[in-house]
């Protein structure tokens, strides 16, 4: 095995958790009013557009590192990723480049359509690639064998799959509220105990090439 996939699958996936924590400390100073637009919502979206291209480059490093039998899985994990990451990318890019600037510039009503508010257009495609994060841990979960560390990718892996009917939920539920979303608290913690556990599983087989 090609030690540099390895390489690129570890700090894939660190790059990815880094961001992820980040989004999880910027949604909580939100919550508790310690910070506000549009501080609050250049730290959301900005640490969220860090982890999809990382996740990619993850998933894709597990793919080419599973056995053959189970490529199929890896494979499947690799396009719901690629989804996800085309759904929320274009969702970031246009609050943080046009949604934000707009509404400091006072112009709110011209772009108010674009604006990620609750059941709005953003708001869905947002929700859509919450659901193929979703998609890709589950379909990653039969590339882990289940002893070893590896038994530990497996179950924060199902842990975050099994949070994507609640993601769904919250998203599509009639009426948003807070205590709504803080049923989908628990996403922050899959979320990013997955990709760093991830970045662990890459950290020790690299580790494992290097002394063979």
């Amino acid at each position: 095995m090609d030690e540099n996939i390895y390489k690129i699958g570890y700090w894939s996936a660190l790059m990815a958790f880094i961001a992820s924590v980040g989004f999880d400390i910027a949604q909580i100073l939100q919550l508790l009013g310690s910070i506000k637009f549009p501080l609050d919502a250049i730290l959301i979206y900005g640490f969220s557009l860090g982890i999809p291209v990382p996740f990619i480059l993850a998933m894709l490093a597990l793919y080419h590192s599973a056995p053959e039998d189970k490529m199929i899985w890896a494979h499947a994990a690799v396009l719901f990723s690629a989804i996800y990451a085309t759904y929320v990318i274009l969702n970031y890019v246009v609050q943080m480049a046009t949604v934000i600037p707009m509404i400091l510039s006072g112009n709110y009503d011209e772009i108010k359509v674009l604006d990620q508010t609750p059941h709005s257009l953003f708001w869905d495609v947002d929700a859509l690639g919450y659901i193929f994060m979703g998609l890709a841990s589950l379909f990653a979960i039969p590339v882990f064998a289940k002893q070893g560390m590896e038994r530990w990718v497996r179950r924060f892996f199902l842990a975050h799959a099994l949070m994507t009917p609640i993601i769904s939920l919250v998203y599509f539920y009639p009426t948003f509220s807070i205590a709504l979303l803080l049923i989908a608290s628990p996403w922050m913690i899959t979320a990013s105990g997955s990709i760093l556990v991830l970045a662990l599983f890459f950290k020790r087989q690299w580790l494992l090439l290097k002394t063979n």
